[in-house]
Parts: C-alpha cells; structure tokens; sequence
C-alpha cells in the first residue's frame, strides 16, 4: 500500500478535560487514522488554537504534524474566508456571504503553507488525500511542487450551483486549486453535477469524458462517495448497560411521555433548528391532545460564536424555546428541552436510544451523519424525520419521514406523521436504514476512496499494462458530455 499522508482543516488529536492531549472522536478520524497507521504516513494540520500550540509527532498510534496559525490567520482564514465566504454560498447562500480580499489573502496563504508541508512530507510513491472546503487550493498547489503525485480531494458540504459558485470573486482560482487533483469526491449526485457544470461554464480548456473532466493533459476523476459513520462502535456504544441506564433516566427526567422527539445539531442557521421549533409549536397549537404527552430535547452544540449570523442563531432559537415553553408550560411541565453544549459520546447514544422521533431537518447540508448515528443505535423501533436537502437522504430518504424544511406545512405535517406512523412501518424502516449503514460504513467509504486514489493515474500516464500494448496517449473527446 502507498503510504498515506492526509491534510485536513484540524489535526485528529484535541485537548482533554486534563489539558493534554488525546485523540478527536469524530467519525473521519476513526476512518483515516487505521489507514494512516496501516500506510505509515502522517496528518498534517491544525491543532485549533493560536500561535504554537503542537501536541507531540506521535499521538495514540499517529503520526501528526501541526499547522501553526496565528489569531489574525485563524480571523481571516478560517472565520473570514472559509467561514464567511464560502460555507453560507455552498449551502445556497442561505446567509449572504461577505467578501473581503485580506480574507481570500490569508486564505490562499495559509492553503500554501499546507501544500508546502504535504509536498515535503509524502514520499515519491505515496499519495495525498486533502479534506474539505478550507484547503480547495491546496490539490494544484501541490501538484505545482510534486506534479507526480497523487492526490485526492474530498468535499465534506454540498458543492453550489454555477450560478450561485460565479458569485466568488476568486472562483477560478478555487477550481484551478481543485482541478489539481487525479480524484474528486463528492457527497452526492447532485453536489458532482453541480462541480461539473461550474467548470464547464467557468473554465475554457476543460472537457469531459463521462463521469471525468481533462484538464491540461490529465483526467481528473469526479467521483460520489457518501460518507457514513464507525457503525459498529455506535452499535457496541448502544448496546452498554451504562448507556442503557442513561437512556432510561432521560426518559424519567422529562416525565416518562408516550413520544420523546430529539434533535442534537451544531447551532449552525445551516441546519435549520429555529424552523423546527416553529413546527414543533404549531403541532401543540394544532394537536392540544400532545401538550402532555410530547416532549421534545433539542441539543445545541455552541459553533463559531465568534461569527455574528451563528450569535444571532442562537439569539433566535433561544427565544423560541422559551417561547414554546412559556405558552405550554407549566410548574410540572416542561415541553422544550434545551441544551447549548457539546456532547460525549455515551451521553449523546444515551439521547439516540431514548428517542421515539429523531429530528434531521438541515436547510441544506452535505451528509449529517445524526441521521445515521441514530439508526444504528435507536433500540425502540424510533422514526427519522430528514430533510430531502441533506445528503443522507439519498441513502435513507425512502425509509425516512421526508420533509421540505422551509415550507412550514410539510414540517409540521411530518412531525405528526412521525407520531403517528404503525409500529410495524417504524420497526422495518429502521431495519432497512440499519442495514444500508452497516454495509456503507466509514471504514468502507475510506476504502473505496483510496482504492479510486490508487487506481488513478498522475499526468500524461496510462497503465503500466496499456503502456506495454502501446496504446497513445490519452485524447479527450472533442463533445463534452456531463455525467450525472
């Protein structure tokens, strides 16, 4: 196998409670660091604080390599540019993004610094595989400094429209950085549709073959690859007695109600919570019979606070839960559950387990992985409400309660449909997500990417065994055709 060096935004490694350092418990961690391991590479990136803040070159079985940013970089880079700019326009422009040229500055600068450490850090033979929006520069830059390496590129949020990308002032230059890689890995259909055609309409000198774009001599493989979760850690997580007990004690600490519906996102406006808390107050004025018998917990895990539109999230959903509590509450009843912080992970399968609805209503997201979280460990046979504009849908829309979150009646509407759905239905939904998760997990998913990776040939080079039959050299098609 060809070693293995992965660049991402953050390094897998956090501080914990005691101040050192310890291993993050996101599901892209669990998937690459095996792989890393089994490859001996490295992960470069950032360690989430300012200045030099490095944890040590081996960390739990990893070898990691820090990216020092300093407070202006983290303001301009992450919070401006990647956060300000790009995040609202590739999830529709749900927010208006801003744009400021010291921004985009920092941002090409600090993408270089990460292709300068990747360049120097993977061996002629391996291969580099770059995560996500805030590193779109980083594929051309390296190739521009290893033009034989092989590189992957996968975008872990929704990929915009041509009409919405052309807003960018700098959107050449995001897919020359992008078009630098052999292979691209999108959540869904729609998200490679939608890259294709932007760089169909953006850039001259670009064609496609199917499914692939030529681009100054090389194909670049468009590719869709789902991400999914560790699903038999949460499985196992699900299944400890000490789990189980947690989940019963929540289920006591709101009042032992017939439906507990539960909703843990980011506090991102992207996900749409104060929609679903609307929806839920109209079901309650709607159907007084469920004041009583409904509760619903909704987490809120604080998110770039330091970004005004994420301030004012929080302001409004604040507000509407104290709303809805204020108008169906009482001294022995509380309708609306509210948490503002993150999770661990036995309390977060705890709440999975105790849900009888599960609330994934994202305005717009790449995947959200909750979804699949709560399929793989709800015991009682629970209900999933997604959104249709969440990449999970794709894969678990048809065994879901499918909701448009932005016309308020559907959401309403499938908040009582949830309720009111047969035990039978709700228990072979659930089956059926169950399985398609545990036979599309993360570890498959980084499988499947590396083997694309593997199999992709850099510039100007064809298999060794079409090489031998003297095959010429790679001819695009003189038609583009897009591939869906």
């Amino acid at each position: 196998m060809r070693p293995l060096v992965v660049v991402a935004n953050r390094l897998p490694v956090r501080r914990g409670k005691d101040g050192g350092w310890e291993r993050s418990p996101g599901g892209l961690v669990s998937a690459l660091a095996p792989c890393i391991e089994a490859r001996q590479g490295r992960w470069i990136g950032w360690s989430g604080g300012a200045g030099v803040d490095a944890p040590p070159e081996r960390q739990d079985g990893i070898e990691v390599q820090s990216i020092a940013l300093s407070r202006n970089e983290i303001q301009e880079y992450y919070e401006g540019c990647s956060n300000r700019s790009i995040w609202p326009l590739y999830h529709n422009a749900i927010r208006p993004s801003q744009y400021r040229r010291g921004w985009w500055n920092r941002y090409r600068d600090v993408n270089e610094r990460f292709a300068e450490a990747a360049a120097e850090a993977t061996p002629d033979d391996g291969i580099v595989w770059v995560q996500d929006y805030q590193l779109q520069m980083v594929p051309a830059m390296i190739r521009r400094r290893r033009p034989g390496l092989r590189i992957g590129f996968f975008l872990h949020i929704p990929f915009p429209p041509p009409d919405l990308f052309g807003q960018l002032p700098y959107r050449k230059d995001l897919l020359e950085g992008l078009l630098g890689a052999d292979v691209l890995g999108f959540q869904t259909d729609r998200a490679a549709t939608n890259f294709h055609r932007t760089v169909r309409a953006l850039m001259s000198g670009v064609e496609a073959r199917g499914e692939d774009l030529i681009h100054e001599g090389r194909r670049i493989r468009v590719r869709v690859h789902p991400i999914s979760i560790d699903a038999r850690r949460y499985q196992s997580k699900a299944a400890e007695p000490e789990v189980l007990a947690r989940s019963r004690a929540v289920r006591r600490h709101v009042g032992e109600p017939r439906d507990v519906l539960i909703g843990v996102d980011r506090l991102d406006y992207t996900k749409g919570i104060d929609l679903r808390l609307a929806a839920f107050q109209r079901m309650l004025r709607r159907h007084p019979e469920r004041v009583e018998s409904t509760k619903l917990i909704q987490v809120a895990v604080p998110s770039r606070e330091g970004v005004a539109d994420y301030a004012h999230q929080r302001a409004r959903v604040e507000r509407l839960v104290a709303e809805i509590n204020g108008e169906f509450g009482a001294i022995d009843r509380t309708p609306v559950y509210y948490v503002h912080r993150s999770l661990e992970l036995d309390e977060l399968v705890a709440l999975y387990c105790a849900a009888d609805v599960m609330l994934v209503t994202p305005l717009c997201d790449g995947m959200n992985l909750v979804a699949k979280e709560f399929a793989v460990t709800n015991g009682r046979d629970g209900v999933l409400v997604l959104s249709e504009f969440a990449g999970a849908a794709a894969e678990l829309g048809e065994h879901s309660v499918l909701v448009n979150p932005w016309d308020p009646e559907s959401l309403t509407a499938g908040l009582v449909a949830a309720l009111e759905l047969p035990a039978e239905a709700r228990r072979e939904r659930m089956e059926a997500m169950r399985a398609t998760i545990l036979r599309q997990d993360v570890h498959r998913w980084a499988k499947d990417f590396l083997a694309e990776l593997d199999g992709a040939w850099g510039p100007g080079r064809l298999s060794p065994a079409r090489r031998a039959e003297g095959e010429p050299a790679f001819q695009p098609s003189p038609r583009a055709v897009v591939g869906s």
